[in-house]
């Protein structure tokens, strides 16, 4: 009896062992848990324009995005594996420091990581004797667009004098927004629109004679680009005799070489007689760099981080077409898009949409 039971129970331990279907031996087959993990944990990257590497480990496919702006990556998706990826942040313009979440989804999860940046505080070129009196730091938080107690925007696509192809438009000009204030900067965006490129052309609203003018700034990059930031008469009615001061002016055909230059009667480009000063300034297309022009009654200095690479003396001689230089002028922001100089060499309309970076404008006086 004893040994018949054994029997039945080790033919139904053999019975048992056949009831995986094709899988015999085994239990119902389990699908793995998708992962995906990041190293390092966290990314802390300097003030300055960096690119850092971290590698994404999964064991899916995945794809990644930034909340920010100033934070890219690429690649922005993976597979199953390891894969290298690369962070890259712009010069954090501000004197604190900033944070960025990039968001891997990988089947239904998703990871957030953080990325920090340090400040990066630009360096007091301003000169002795000098004390602010106006400024646009461009760190709001409420509106996205420029102040219009500061600043009113020119528009039109008739040329500008110099057989420009843009058409300056207003700070919004339906859903297009060509002047951005984000992540503590202003951005002037060129951009493709049908069958025109679209641009901002803004003044401030205040004029000053005399003082010191700076902005922070980083120049677009491309065949075609011509950013300005340059100077006008309060009361300006006729060109050249009223006057221009160009404190940084550059040409995408020719990247990183910024100049500052001054129009009048006597001097001027019409006639070939400008006075200019240039600066080759390598890394203008990628990090923020201080361009300034000194006035006064005596002369007119254009700088680069402090460096003075123009100067305009006044010739004591009182007349106006050698120095109109003696009432109030006011500040200019624009972003050309080809005309006589910036489309000397033609237009590559494949850069765009081009960005021009405004940290911060400033004006000082004695």
């Amino acid at each position: 009896m004893r040994i018949r039971m054994n029997l039945i129970i080790f033919s139904f331990l053999l019975f048992c062992s056949g009831c995986g279907g094709d899988n015999p031996g085994q239990g119902p087959e389990t699908k793995p848990e998708v992962s995906l993990s990041v190293n390092p944990e966290k990314l802390s990257m300097p003030g300055k324009n960096s690119t850092e590497t971290i590698v994404v480990t999964a064991n899916t496919s995945w794809t990644a995005s930034s909340d920010k702006d100033w934070c890219t990556i690429s690649p922005v998706s993976g597979y199953s594996g390891s894969t290298a990826v690369q962070v890259t942040t712009i010069s954090n313009a501000g004197t604190a420091t900033r944070e960025a979440a990039l968001s891997f989804v990988f089947g239904e999860y998703s990871k957030s990581y953080p990325v920090q940046q340090a400040a990066s505080a630009p360096e007091n070129y301003v000169p002795e004797s000098y004390r602010l009196v106006w400024q646009d730091e461009f760190n709001e938080t409420t509106r996205r667009t420029p102040d219009t107690n500061k600043w009113y925007f020119e528009t039109g696509a008739h040329g500008w004098g110099n057989n420009e192809l843009q058409n300056y438009i207003d700070r919004i000009e339906g859903t297009d927004t060509c002047s951005l204030v984000s992540d503590g900067s202003l951005k002037i965006i060129a951009k493709k629109k049908g069958n025109q490129v679209i641009s901002i052309r803004m003044n401030t609203k205040e004029s000053w004679k005399y003082g010191y003018f700076e902005a922070r700034m980083i120049l677009p990059s491309g065949k075609g680009t011509w950013p300005a930031f340059w100077m006008l008469p309060l009361n300006f009615k006729n060109w050249p005799e009223d006057g221009e001061i160009d404190i940084m002016e550059e040409v995408g055909y020719r990247p990183d070489w910024v100049s500052s230059s001054v129009h009048c009667n006597t001097y001027n480009h019409a006639a070939g007689t400008q006075k200019t000063g240039e600066q080759l300034v390598g890394t203008s297309r990628t990090d923020y760099h201080v361009y300034a022009v000194e006035w006064t009654e005596d002369y007119i200095h254009g700088y680069v981080d402090g460096e003075r690479h123009f100067s305009f003396q006044n010739d004591k001689q009182g007349d106006k077409n050698s120095w109109p230089f003696n009432q109030p002028f006011y500040l200019k922001l624009n972003l050309a898009w080809g005309g006589n100089w910036g489309g000397a060499e033609g237009v590559d309309e494949s850069v765009l949409p081009a960005t021009y970076r405004i940290d911060y404008v400033r004006v000082y006086q004695k």
